[in-house]
């Protein structure tokens, strides 16, 4: 696990100067406290730090080939490295180290491009080939490592781990994109296919780039997706076992590592599945962290006891105080880009603690993408059962017609709100997905905004490009599409940014052994009544779960991390939220947690619709937190980018 940065210029023989990749890698210093290199040459520049995780001594980075051809940064693992060597040699490559580094470049230089779809892992690197006069920059399936990158005025191409790599390059675009704040205020966060800065992009997940000197800029090319149009066939039974060694086969591949290794235990289905194989491969005691909170109903560190007593882990946990708003702006510098998943707060902490005493730790992240375990999935599928009842013009005139009659009733017990459920099953099935995964929905946000901010944003609204995303799937059925969308959307925009820049922040290694390429391509092919039976998720997981966890920790609600954001802005941001919009709120000392009136400056936001959300949170007529959180970290994250 490491940080990458680097410069190609459109000649081979124009100059590069390695302080500009020095200060790009000094930028980001946490991502590799255990070395730190820049290589330059006519027309490339490629810097590494480096966090040691496997040949702790043997493979400093950049990394050139036997023969000086060839020159590799690296940021990630390749699990499957061992397998690989093994080929190679067979085929006469000679290796000096004994790392995973050297065997992407043999690789390389046996396969080209193809050599991706060898490398089982996580990964984001840049090749650069002399004789072929070409860079590779390739990112691994699910997108678990970042990889940011823009192009200059000049036509050279930068790129590096993390967005503040590249604004310490003078000539990285700076101007907002007004797109990517409508994709922040519908999601939360900026997707992958665009970045907050118009002129910067992050090569997609599963996708890489070949830029050749003296040629344009290429553009990526997908060189893996993952397919929901085949479906397995077997019983139950044959299906789970295969899960199984899936499972296993995913757990044990990452836990090799030359360093102290550890997981996250949250209690919940899935990082207690990672902890049991883990302790079922390992001869000595797993190392395990959990973060609990001061206030009860969020707390779940009860089951991640339980769990740990079963499998004799070496347990740590901590408990995190309801009140840690005084972090936001560290996590605002930890991201760079607007992020508003509050749990990137606990996220970190964990990552904190885990540090203290491993520096890999094991995750249970992606199997509710895979194997559909959100309620928002079970409730869609519900859904599109209905939707197939009634033809299109019909259900949208009579769940219309009712939805709009239908009270709102925000009060009232779940099963009487059925307003926005009959509204939903009006709309298609992947409009309705695409809104019901918003935290601002579509007219929320419009209210927000300006007249001017609404011509910047012409026709485009944030659901579009989900809506054809899940209509080009390669898909079945309206489940199928809704996490073929996750996957390529929610998980490498927010799960695995979160993860990804908490756990650097510390210098640990994050490995998600949920994501491996294998077990997703199998649970795609899932029946949906394994993934899905009536309002149970993950239902094959936690069926071959059973004999090993316990049935309140399989089939209980799930909770995840939760931040007390609605006390917040009751109490110790109330401030910070009614400077939202409020120009030159910071300097006139109305925000003392925060806040400040940026958002006003930029004339996107209507200052009395801000000040109606604030009013009515703090009055106790609407719980309107998410959205004012969003605001918040906007308004923070735009306030550091204009400082760079």
């Amino acid at each position: 696990m490491c940080g990458i940065a680097g410069l190609f210029a459109p000649h081979a023989d124009q100059p590069v100067d390695p302080q500009r990749i020095a200060a790009m890698l000094s930028a980001a210093p946490h991502r590799g406290p255990d070395g730190r290199g820049v290589w330059t040459a006519p027309g490339v520049g490629l810097g590494h730090l480096r966090l040691a995780i496997i040949d702790l001594a043997g493979s400093p980075q950049p990394m050139a080939s036997a023969d000086g051809a060839v020159m590799l940064v690296f940021n990630g693992e390749i699990y499957n490295f061992r397998e690989l060597r093994r080929e190679l040699q067979a085929g006469g490559a000679v290796f000096r180290t004994d790392g995973d580094s050297e065997v992407i470049i043999a690789a390389w230089q046996r396969w080209g491009v193809d050599c991706l779809s060898r490398l089982h892992g996580m990964f984001a690197f840049a090749l650069y080939d002399a004789r072929a006069r070409t860079m590779l920059l390739a990112r691994d399936r699910l997108g678990v490592k970042p990889l940011f990158t823009a192009t200059l005025g000049d036509g050279s191409v930068i790129f590096g781990s993390e967005l503040k790599q590249l604004l310490a390059h003078p000539g990285c675009p700076r101007t907002i994109d007004p797109l990517a704040v409508e994709d922040f205020m519908a999601w939360g966060y900026v997707p992958d296919d665009r970045s907050i800065l118009a002129g910067v992009e992050k090569l997609p997940a599963g996708h890489y780039r070949l830029l050749r000197h003296d040629a344009a800029p290429a553009a990526p090319v997908c060189w893996w997706d993952i397919s929901f149009a085949d479906r397995a066939t077997g019983s139950a039974d044959q299906l789970g076992e295969e899960l199984l060694h899936h499972l296993h086969q995913a757990v044990t591949s990452r836990m090799t590592a030359d360093v102290p290794l550890g997981a996250f235990l949250s209690g919940g289905v899935d990082s207690s599945t990672v902890v049991a194989m883990m302790a079922g491969a390992s001869a000595d005691p797993v190392k395990t962290c959990s973060i609990g909170f001061d206030v009860a109903a969020l707390d779940e560190t009860a089951y991640a006891d339980r769990i740990a007593a079963q499998f004799h882990t070496e347990h740590y946990r901590r408990t995190v105080g309801s009140d840690d708003f005084a972090a936001i702006d560290t996590i605002v510098a930890m991201f760079d880009e607007p992020f508003a998943d509050a749990s990137a707060l606990p996220t970190w902490r964990v990552c904190q603690l885990a540090r203290e005493h491993v520096t890999v730790a094991l995750s249970g992240d992606g199997a509710d993408e895979a194997l559909a375990g959100y309620r928002r999935l079970t409730f869609h599928h519900r859904e599109d059962q209905v939707r197939a009842l009634l033809p299109g013009p019909l259900r949208r005139g009579v769940f219309g017609a009712l939805g709009a009659a239908w009270p709102a009733m925000a009060w009232a017990p779940r099963p009487l709100r059925a307003r926005a459920t009959l509204q939903t099953l009006a709309l298609d099935s992947e409009e309705a997905y695409a809104r019901s995964v918003s935290v601002t929905r579509v007219e929320a946000r419009e209210a927000l905004y300006t007249p001017e901010f609404k011509r910047l944003l012409g026709s485009y609204r944030a659901e579009a490009p989900v809506v054809a995303l899940m209509r080009q799937a390669p898909a079945r059925s309206g489940l199928d599409r809704a996490q073929y969308a996750d996957l390529k959307r929610y998980l490498p925009g927010d799960i695995l940014t979160k993860v990804d820049r908490a756990s650097m922040a510390v210098s640990l290694e994050a490995r998600e052994p949920l994501l491996d390429h294998r077990l997703i391509e199998f649970a795609a092919r899932l029946p949906e009544n394994l993934r899905v039976r009536g309002m149970t998720g993950k239902w094959l997981m936690k069926q071959v779960m059973r004999p090993s966890l316990p049935e309140d920790v399989l089939f209980r609600p799930k909770m995840g991390f939760v931040t007390p954001i609605a006390a917040w802005f009751r109490g110790p941001l109330a401030d910070a939220a009614r400077a939202i919009g409020q120009s030159g709120g910071a300097q006139n000392g109305a925000a003392q947690n925060g806040g400040g009136g940026l958002l006003a400056e930029t004339g996107w936001f209507a200052p009395n619709r801000i000040a109606a959300l604030v009013d009515d949170h703090l009055a106790g007529r609407a719980d309107t937190s998410r959205t004012l959180w969003q605001l918040l970290m906007l308004e923070k994250s735009l306030t550091r980018l204009m400082s760079f």
